[in-house]
């Protein structure tokens, strides 16, 4: 989907393209593409970089063309091991056209465009619009950030109730969400650094930086601080687990040393052997009693050195 937007005094929807416009094309198909291409004469592997999931913050110049890959955050809709992920997000310009191209449909964009709507608030130039998405995915990562801390918190309650699959399953996708986290967050912080010597900016554009700063700097953080938080949850429940199986294993291996006396009696007066109570009517009752008695005191030897 390709949407053009008249970026002064507000974002306001237009029909076709204008210069010194936005275009933001959303999950594009192979005929946009080639429109693009053909149109504006795009260099052809900018757009397949950014279809690729794993590519990396960056920024490259080509024939005029500048292209800005920023990592933004994505919830995946369908159940998968990750629900939390990132996805690139493509900004290209040349003089008076600007591009944004991503392959996903993310909330961010559209909080991104209803946002600068309601505040009818348009941008002062194309680099003002690159450093308000790069803070619009900083404060998006701090949201998604919350709502992993919740289900952090949500696995947690489960697990003090009852130690489940589920649960620790849970807990490891959320931990791969935060590395995919982590790593986009240091990439983009990395990628400002390094605009902010090449792009033109002046002294709001300064101010502006800074914000996205601070913003991305407590989202890092917040990332570090969950992981950590989720990684000492997973060692603290390994660790349960562990300590309940091996009480299960000892008190198994106690029942098992306890039944083997009665077994080792039953053996010994049922051997075809003379044992002076063959004749005796109360040979059955002493030798099962004998086995009570044996098993009865191994049993207490166990409970007092608290191995049962």
């Amino acid at each position: 989907m390709k949407t053009y937007w008249n970026t002064t005094g507000g974002l306001n929807q237009l029909t076709e393209w204008q210069p010194n416009c936005w275009i933001q094309v959303t999950c594009p198909t192979e005929d946009d593409q080639r429109e693009l291409e053909e149109q504006y004469n795009i260099p052809d592997y900018f757009l397949s970089d950014i279809s690729d999931t794993d590519e990396r913050a960056r920024y490259e110049y080509d024939d005029g063309w500048m292209l800005i890959i920023l990592r933004i955050p994505y919830v995946k809709e369908v159940r998968s091991r990750t629900p939390y992920t990132t996805v690139p997000l493509g900004i290209i310009h040349k003089r008076d056209v600007t591009i944004t191209v991503c392959f996903y449909e993310t909330n961010m964009m559209i909080d991104f465009v209803s946002f600068h709507q309601r505040r009818s608030e348009g941008f002062t130039d194309y680099v003002d619009m690159i450093f308000r998405l790069f803070l619009s995915s900083a404060v998006w990562y701090l949201k998604r950030l919350k709502q992993i801390n919740m289900l952090i918190d949500k696995a947690k309650r489960n697990l003090d109730r009852e130690v489940n699959n589920e649960s620790l399953i849970g807990l490891s996708r959320l931990q791969d969400s935060l590395t995919y986290f982590n790593t986009s967050i240091r990439g983009n912080e990395t990628l400002l650094s390094k605009l902010k010597f090449k792009l033109q900016i002046d002294e709001l554009d300064a101010d502006l930086i800074e914000d996205v700063g601070i913003e991305m700097t407590q989202a890092r953080e917040l990332t570090s601080i969950y992981s950590n938080i989720l990684e000492s949850t997973m060692d603290t429940y390994q660790s349960i687990i562990n300590n309940n199986m091996n009480t299960v294993m000892r008190t198994l291996t106690s029942v098992t040393i306890i039944m083997m006396f009665p077994t080792l009696i039953a053996s010994l007066f049922g051997m075809n052997l003379i044992n002076g109570l063959e004749a005796r009517s109360w040979g059955f009752t002493f030798a099962l009693l004998l086995s009570v008695g044996v098993s009865g005191v191994c049993w207490w030897i166990f409970r007092h050195k608290r191995l049962v």
